[in-house]
């Protein structure tokens, strides 16, 4: 039996792990699942995933973890090369730090902006089993912390090649991925961005960040 992917092109959150399985070279099965039908909300996929979301990574001995902390974890203990938790203490410390910033600061943001404000998404401006309606003060608020979050990794890449510890790291993969995913609520870097194009252009080279 093969890892399987659950995967769902068309959404960031699965582009994430699908990146880390592709730098470091993971043998595995995808199953993709249509979130624009709703099939994460049935039946068939809640036994698999009972938080309803994507990804999902299936283990060969039928564990399955299902979010994105516990697939790169797993992942790097797994397959630990190339390293992109950090080698360490303080890598895997800086690493972690950035990791949550980029979640919180930006990744949150965009997800506030697009869950309360896109009627497609209406009583769903959580992602998960439970339904929420939308509130659009979050909306505005999260357009506000995409551009506040601009300006701090702007600085932070300032004769830097990546976000944290001098080596590629989870912490690019998600800040690359929600930066893409931006688009959505019409928000990217402007002109005045010179270090996060520079190091934006740098991560498209990398095959795995084509996927």
């Amino acid at each position: 039996m093969s890892l399987k992917f659950y995967d769902f092109k068309m959404a960031p959150s699965p582009r994430r792990a699908r990146i880390i399985l592709a730098e470091k070279h993971v043998p595995h099965e995808v199953v993709e699942i249509d979130l624009r039908t709703g099939e994460q909300m049935g039946e068939a996929y809640r036994a698999t995933n009972p938080n309803c979301t994507v990804p999902a990574l299936k283990l060969e001995d039928g564990t399955v973890l299902t979010d994105n902390a516990g697939i790169a974890i797993w992942l790097e203990e797994t397959y630990p090369e190339p390293p992109l938790l950090g080698t360490t203490a303080l890598e895997k410390a800086e690493i972690a730090s950035w990791q949550f910033r980029v979640e919180t600061e930006f990744g949150m943001g965009v997800a506030s902006a697009l869950r309360n404000s896109n009627p497609a998404m209406k009583n769903r401006a959580l992602p998960g089993p439970h339904n929420f309606e939308q509130i659009p003060a979050l909306a505005e608020r999260g357009l506000q912390q995409v551009d506040n979050f601009f300006a701090t990794l702007e600085t932070r890449l300032g004769g830097r090649n990546f976000i944290a510890a001098d080596r590629l790291s989870v912490a690019d993969v998600t800040c690359f991925v929600f930066m893409d995913f931006a688009k959505v609520v019409r928000k990217q870097p402007g002109d005045e961005h010179v270090n996060i194009s520079r190091w934006r252009d740098s991560l498209r080279q990398r095959p795995a960040f084509r996927l």
